[in-house]
């Protein structure tokens, strides 16, 4: 009894938490003896592409169709993109690996589409070229002697290449910040090896340009003034806010392993999105309504028990959903629904156990005890072949791009596992704290018999 008094608190409390954060846009938890908050956490529902809007689009390795792309190489560009994509401030991407030479990129609520293809595009080759006593303005198109075995003075047709001294590679961190007159710029420092040899070389090179160099083209050429030993710098070169971001975006992120191209891209509406929302959000409280009322009208009392478990599921899951975060699709709400369903299968195979015990003449408590562990076994095998049905999905959607594929195994298998909760610990601890006072030779109706 002690035990499932402990039972009945903590499904409780859980309920009250749940209740919270399903009612709560943004969940902040201040710390008592500080006005700085412990925890700070956006819990709005995610919504994918197909309820939201935005862009999709579909990369590609621009490489000869005889070159290999191996697949360390093609899970290196997807990082690199999503690590660019998400600090340009667009949320909830799903991007994943198509194939042996694609990546299907989806961005929920993009409004400016054109800038994050042409961002996710550039190559972001940044170097430290020596241009010697040669001043040289911002905007010029440089030839240098990076990647090139051999290099010769000047090019074919007699352009000059200049000597890279140092690539992007060497970068530890950059980001925005502003200078003593509010001019916008890029603070980096160096790792370790590369400390040395900026060290070095500004150290030799004091009073000679140093031209900063992104994709071959020079955007600061400043004088090397004084020796650069701490590994710490600025790159200059009056930036817009907008510009200095993206380009911090570019160098934090590194050159892409593999040049991409953009195969197709196309903006979807949210107009669909919201009707799929209302029509989806109709269709889920229409099925909870019927699965509420055949539990109270076919088996009566313990129905409306396993109703109260059902809601307690529903509260369960949205919490679940906000908290990991899910991004919701059409699929994966169709999927939501669909667990519905499934949450009260546990339920039905209990309520039939439990009607036969009580027509072999066992008391209410012995007969809730055997009805759940005679009808475990069957629960038990049902929801495991459906997680290794979700566990099939998700692995195919997630090798073959299939984010819509993987939203519904995800909700599903989400569903499954609380619904398993919900009819073994919410529903016999509700049963036994309702019913074991309750007796069934009075009350044969309350049970359906």
């Amino acid at each position: 009894m002690r035990n499932r008094n402990g039972w009945l608190i903590g499904i409780v409390l859980l309920i009250a938490f749940s209740l919270w954060v399903d009612l709560s846009k943004n969940i902040v938890i201040y710390n008592p003896f500080s006005d700085t908050p412990l925890v700070e956490r956006d819990v709005n529902i995610k919504l994918g592409l197909d309820l939201r809007g935005g862009l999709q689009a579909l990369l590609e390795a621009d490489v000869p169709a005889d070159t290999v792309v191996s697949v360390e190489e093609l899970t290196n560009a997807k990082n690199i993109l999503q690590n660019r994509a998400n600090a340009l401030g667009v949320s909830e991407i799903v991007m994943q690996t198509a194939g042996d030479r694609r990546i299907v990129a989806e961005f929920p609520g993009v409004t400016n589409p054109e800038e994050v293809v042409a961002t996710l595009k550039q190559t972001a080759l940044l170097e430290f070229v020596d241009m010697g006593s040669t001043p040289v303005a911002a905007g010029t198109a440089i030839n240098t002697d990076f990647g090139i075995t051999a290099p010769a003075a000047t090019t074919d047709t007699g352009e000059t290449i200049y000597h890279t001294v140092m690539t992007g590679a060497g970068l530890q961190t950059a980001s925005v910040s502003r200078s003593s007159s509010g001019e916008y710029q890029i603070a980096f420092s160096l790792k370790g090896d590369a400390t040395d040899l900026f060290g070095e070389y500004t150290t030799t090179h004091t009073n000679q340009y140093l031209a900063i160099v992104l994709d071959k083209q020079v955007i600061s050429a400043p004088v090397i003034q004084s020796p650069i030993t701490s590994g710490e710098g600025v790159i200059t070169g009056n930036f817009t806010p907008e510009e200095a971001q993206t380009l911090a975006v570019q160098l934090r992120s590194g050159a892409l392993p593999i040049p991409i191209k953009v195969v197709q891209s196309r903006t979807v509406g949210a107009t669909l999105g919201e009707e799929s929302i209302r029509k989806s959000t109709q269709a889920g409280i229409i099925g909870m309504v019927v699965v509420i009322l055949f539990m109270a009208f076919n088996y009566r009392m313990p129905g409306i028990i396993a109703d109260l478990a059902l809601v307690c599921y529903a509260i369960f899951t949205l919490m679940l959903f906000k908290l990991i975060p899910v991004t919701l699709t059409l699929p994966g709400i169709a999927g939501f629904i669909l667990s519905v369903g499934m949450a009260v299968d546990a339920n039905v195979l209990i309520f039939e156990r439990l009607k036969e015990e009580l027509r072999a003449g066992r008391n209410l408590r012995q007969a809730i005890d055997l009805a759940w562990s005679r009808a475990w076994s069957s629960i038990r095998d049902s929801n495991t072949s459906t997680l290794i049905t979700c566990a099939i999905l998700f692995i195919f959607g997630n090798t073959f791009g299939a984010s819509m594929v993987k939203g519904f195994s995800v909700t599903l298998a989400l569903g499954v596992v609380v619904s398993l909760f919900t009819a073994i610990i919410v529903t016999r601890t509700f049963l036994h704290t309702v019913l074991d006072r309750i007796k069934f030779t009075e009350h044969p109706s309350w049970f359906g018999l």
